[in-house]
């Protein structure tokens, strides 16, 4: 054995001591924060790493550790400037001093933290995202599409738990005009990293079926300001802003706005400010129909008075006229009859026929037509029943059919 031969521990000993001789001070070091974990003890364990300058690869990587009486006065104070907790995926700045363990190896030690660094990232992050999206000519593409006169199939993208998902439908069912508004619900994971895949993917279900619907919804309740991350993403940023319905965002933030806020074709502030929404634009669409159909009334009777002040005047010329006269006048007030009676029903038809489109819509969306397909309402004590589950052994329920109605009692579930 060489004389001059280390053993394992006396060289990461001479690491540790070099170190520690030419790097005595703390650094101030940009990261992203990785694989951010507590011990039952309350240090705070972590990587640090860097990534190349498009972001896909990985070129430093360092373990990191808050220990519990750092982490506690950090993480707080991190947390309340920033409106996030301090988790992995974060780019952050934080000054560290270098250590080197003789068994544990080579690690950082946070000592202090600037939240400004990180606030101004997720700013920066938004921007290039936005930026992007309008250098390939999508930023807008959503907020372009016209919402049909009737919105009344809505695809719902939510947390089927979610507050915010039962006050919209709530809020739908429950509007003063008595419209009936058809929701399907695409579950979807609304806030943590899995959320911006699960989004999509609620997407691209209902991208296969987008014939049936006339408008999505993207809406959650509440949360932290944190929970808003992936409504910053670009994949699903790019995903919301080509798709060919319109696409409603009511993420439940009033202060915070995403960049899916930016690129969908409206933006409520709640998921019951969605549905007041919808709401409102029916009702707008029912106004309109009801001014089309007085608008045909007033312009009909213009064009018949009209007439007959035009045939009433021939006639008094005919009277005070020769036979000659009265022979050709008479064929001009029938040709002139003919075409005036013909552009007449020309116009009536095409009134008639806009508001027949009108009224059909309203009829498919009315209870009664819904019934007269085949459909049943089921009451129980005057309410309409949703699910089985609001439904027990031995209670008494009634079912409205078109012509009529039964009484049941639930011997079975």
């Amino acid at each position: 054995m060489p004389e001059n031969s280390l053993s394992l521990s006396e060289l990461n000993g001479q690491v540790s001591d070099a170190i520690r001789d030419h790097l005595p001070d703390t650094y101030w070091v940009r990261a992203e924060t990785s694989d951010v974990r507590l011990n039952r003890n309350g240090h705070c364990y972590l990587e640090f790493i860097e990534k190349d300058a498009r972001g896909q690869n990985i070129v430093a990587r360092a373990r990191g550790v808050i220990w519990n009486n750092v982490y506690e006065m950090l993480s707080s104070y991190f947390e309340t400037e920033t409106g996030q907790p301090f988790v992995s995926g974060l780019s952050i700045l934080v000054r560290v001093s270098v250590d080197f363990h003789e068994l544990y190896g080579f690690s950082l030690s946070v000592v202090d933290i600037d939240p400004s660094f990180t606030i101004g990232e997720i700013a920066r992050n938004r921007q290039l995202v936005l930026r992007k999206l309008e250098e390939e000519g999508v930023l807008t593409l959503n907020k372009e599409l016209t919402f049909p006169e009737l919105t009344n199939r809505i695809a719902v993208i939510s947390s089927p738990t979610a507050a915010g998902y039962e006050d919209f439908c709530d809020q739908l069912a429950k509007n003063p005009y008595g419209f009936v508004f058809y929701t399907r619900l695409f579950p979807a994971i609304m806030q943590g990293e899995r959320s911006e895949p699960s989004v999509i993917a609620a997407l691209e279900k209902i991208y296969a079926h987008k014939e049936h619907f006339d408008a999505v919804t993207i809406i959650r309740g509440g949360g932290s300001s944190s929970d808003l991350s992936c409504f910053d993403s670009y994949y699903l940023a790019t995903n919301c802003a080509q798709f060919p319905l319109p696409v409603i965002s009511g993420i439940g933030h009033e202060r915070d706005i995403t960049v899916i806020d930016i690129v969908a074709h409206t933006r409520a502030k709640t998921p019951t400010a969605v549905a007041e929404l919808l709401i409102s634009h029916a009702s707008k669409t029912a106004v309109e129909l009801m001014d089309l159909q007085q608008r045909l009334v007033e312009k009909s009777g213009l064009i018949l008075q009209s007439l007959q002040d035009k045939l009433g005047e021939l006639s008094r010329r005919m009277i005070h006229s020769s036979r000659f006269f009265v022979r050709e006048e008479l064929s001009v007030v029938q040709q002139l009859s003919i075409i005036l009676n013909h552009q007449a029903k020309r116009l009536l038809q095409a009134e008639n026929h806009s508001v027949a489109e009108k009224s059909q819509y309203i009829h498919m969306a009315s209870p009664e037509n819904i019934l007269k397909r085949g459909y049943t309402l089921t009451l129980k004590n005057g309410k309409i029943i949703k699910s089985a589950t609001e439904l027990s052994e031995d209670d008494i329920i009634e079912t409205l059919f078109t012509d009529g109605k039964t009484e049941s009692i639930i011997t079975k579930k």
